[in-house]
Order: C-alpha cells, then structure tokens, then sequence
C-alpha cells in the first residue's frame, strides 16, 4: 500500500489551470490515484488523408508579399456596403460587384487567396466564367465561409457564441467538389461584455471542432477567434484577453487532434479599444502583436493573416508593415476585407464606366499590403478616403 507521504505527493490538476498559465494549486486534501504496472494504449486518430494536401495549400497562402482577399459578406451584409453607393441589393448587383473583384489584372501577384460566401462559390461572372475558375486562372486559392453566424449565448453577459457545426462536414465536403480548398470560421469576443470564461471557452470549442471536421474533409481551417475592438481599455487589457482567448482555443486544437502545419490564424491586432483616449502607434501594436503571437502560436502553425477590424485602410497597412521589420517565425500577412475594398466600392459606385478605376483602387490596396507583408511600405502617396476609419460599433456580419 502506498505510504501517505507518496500520496500527497501525487496531485491532480485542473486543466483549465494549466491552460491559462495560473499558479497551480496544492489540493487541500489527499487523493488516491492508481498508477498502472503497464504504459497505457494511447487512441489517436489516424493520420487525415488530406495531411499533404493541407500543408501545401497552407504554404501556398502563406507566401511571399502575398495575403487573402476576404470577400466573404453574407448576403445581408452584402447589401448594406451596396446600399452605402446606392444600389439595390440583387443577386445581380453582388454579381457584378464580386465580378469586379475578382477580374482585377494581375490581383494574384498581391492575393494568395480569396474567401468567399456560398452563394459567390457557386456562381458565375457576368460574362459566364466560374467564379472559382477566374480565381485559379489569377493563382488565388479559393475559400469559403462556413459558419453561420453568430447568436446569443445563454447564460453569458450578453455575450455571443457562433453556430454552424451542424451538417458542416457534408457542406465541407461539398465545399472541397466545388473547388474551395480553405474554410473560414469567425467568433467573437467581447471585453467590454467580460468576457466570461463562458464565451471563451464556447470561442474555442467551436473553432477546434470546426478546423478538425474542416482538415477531414481537404479544407486548410482558418481560426479566427476576433477580439472586437468596443469599448474605451487600453492596449494592456487587449492583450491580456488576447492572451486568454488565444491559450483556450490552442489547448482545444490539439484536444480535437487538428494538424497545426495544415491551419491558418486570423487574429486581431493587439490594439486599444476603439474609444480610448490613448492611440498606439504602429510599433506600439506591432511590439504587443508579436509579443502576443510568441507567447501563444506555435511555430508550427504556416501564417498568421490579420483582419483589419475596422481600422482605417491606412492604418492596417501600416501596422501590419510594422510587424514585418525583422524576420517571424510565421508567415505575417492580411485577410482585409473592408481594408482593400472600402476605396475600391466607393470609386465603382456602381456603374459599368467605373469598372477600371475601381479595379485600380483595389490594386493599390493589395498592392501596398503586399509591400506591408515584405515589411517595405512607407505610406506615400494615401488618399485621404484610405486614411477614414471603419469601425463600427458591434459590427457582426
């Protein structure tokens, strides 16, 4: 029998402490635990069949002077940036917009990838094409939204959880016949609202089921866990969550057996909240950021493509430059959506004259990212409408 000494020498841990890096508690009571005479038979899954497949897709987005397109706004949300130029929201309208995009001459040299909606990955240009063939025609990998939105989560403080598992391996594989080799799932977290251990643990759950149904069906699983920027804290309480949320949800990825070197990261930059008095500058964030990043992502993990957040287009460009000045272990990019289209829509306004200059503007958006990834943007020559803020206040789409 085992002596008492040797008893209160054999601890058991939760989890959750070791996960969130607090000081581990002595138990105040003994516990007996039963150490076997044999090593016991680990069950881990079987290697995914799409493992090379997965590393090259990723690796593939994740290259030089290159970041992701994403074009990925529901069909609601859609319809407010067409009804912000005047245009109705149709089918034919979102059409000819995504066609614009899309088409951009030479957009591949700057974009690795382009995140779509359902509807985009099915549909063709206005001249007939496949949408998903222009874009491989461009070398841009094509992706898709899959989750479906986010709702209320119960018992929170009016917090919010994202749904969508359901049926996601038959949409995923669907996704795959289509030509979609990467996925996108997009939860929230918000500091003014707590977070509530609650609404990040529910965060991170539902990213890690997601990316390994996601790798079993061919699909890189981008894992975007946003901290939205409401709220009047300051740069230390952001990154302090940060920390939280990003140690949860890599503590579920290797729960859920997901492959890191088949995933890609889309986080928030470590910024203030949008309504504190204090501003950071773009080495400020970039300091935070990446600070951020090496306490939490492994070097395993192929790229880390921000979203910009509601920051103006100036803005991300200069703080994702920022990041870029020495050599990371990660591959550190964009996955702009409202940061390389806002310029782009307004100069389209909708009408067919336009098509070209509002293709050009996307350019200099894509094309000045590019430079920020290489860490050689100097911010010349912005326009005035580049240098507007976005933010809006709870922005879901």
């Amino acid at each position: 029998m085992a002596s008492a000494s040797l008893l209160k020498s054999s601890p058991v841990f939760d989890k959750s402490e070791f996960v969130k890096g607090q000081t581990l508690r002595q138990p105040s009571v003994s516990v007996i635990r039963c150490h076997p005479t044999t090593a016991p038979c680990l069950t881990v899954r079987a290697a995914c069949s799409y493992a090379d497949e997965l590393v090259k897709t990723a690796k593939t987005i994740a290259s030089p002077g290159r970041g992701i397109l994403a074009m990925d706004e529901s069909n609601a949300t859609c319809g407010k940036r067409l009804a912000s130029i005047g245009l109705e929201n149709t089918e034919a309208n979102r059409q000819a917009y995504r066609t614009l995009l899309i088409t951009a001459p030479g957009l591949g040299q700057y974009v690795s990838g382009a995140i779509l909606f359902e509807e985009t990955l099915y549909q063709s240009t206005t001249d007939g094409r496949k949408m998903v063939d222009v874009l491989v025609e461009q070398n841009i990998v094509p992706g898709i939204k899959v989750d479906k939105g986010l709702v209320p989560l119960a018992g929170s403080n009016d917090e919010s959880w994202c749904q969508g598992l359901d049926g996601l391996a038959s949409r995923t594989a669907a996704y795959y016949q289509q030509g979609a080799r990467f996925a996108k799932w997009r939860t929230v977290v918000s500091i003014p609202n707590g977070p509530s251990a609650l609404a990040v643990k529910e965060a991170a759950w539902g990213l890690a089921r997601y990316a390994a149904i996601a790798q079993d069906s061919g699909l890189v699983p981008i894992v975007e866990p946003e901290i939205l920027l409401d709220g009047e804290h300051g740069i230390d309480r952001t990154f302090e969550v940060a920390q939280q949320v990003w140690a949860e949800v890599f503590f579920y990825l290797a729960e859920n057996n997901v492959m890191f070197e088949g995933i890609l990261l889309k986080p928030s930059m470590v910024t203030p909240g949008a309504e504190c008095k204090d501003r950071a500058t773009p080495e400020q964030v970039a300091d935070y950021t990446l600070k951020l990043l090496r306490r939490r992502i492994p070097p395993a993990v192929p790229g880390i493509m921000f979203l910009s957040g509601g920051q103006s287009e100036v803005e991300a460009t200069l703080n994702l430059n920022a990041m870029n000045q020495a050599p990371n272990p990660w591959h550190v990019s964009f996955s702009y959506a409202r940061a390389l289209q806002n310029t782009c829509l307004k100069t389209w306004g909708g009408l067919p004259e336009n098509v070209k200059a509002a293709q050009d503007a996307l350019l200099v958006r894509a094309k000045a990212n590019s430079l920020a990834q290489l860490g050689k943007y100097t911010g010349e020559g912005e326009s005035d409408e580049a240098k507007k803020g976005m933010f809006v206040k709870g922005y879901v789409y």
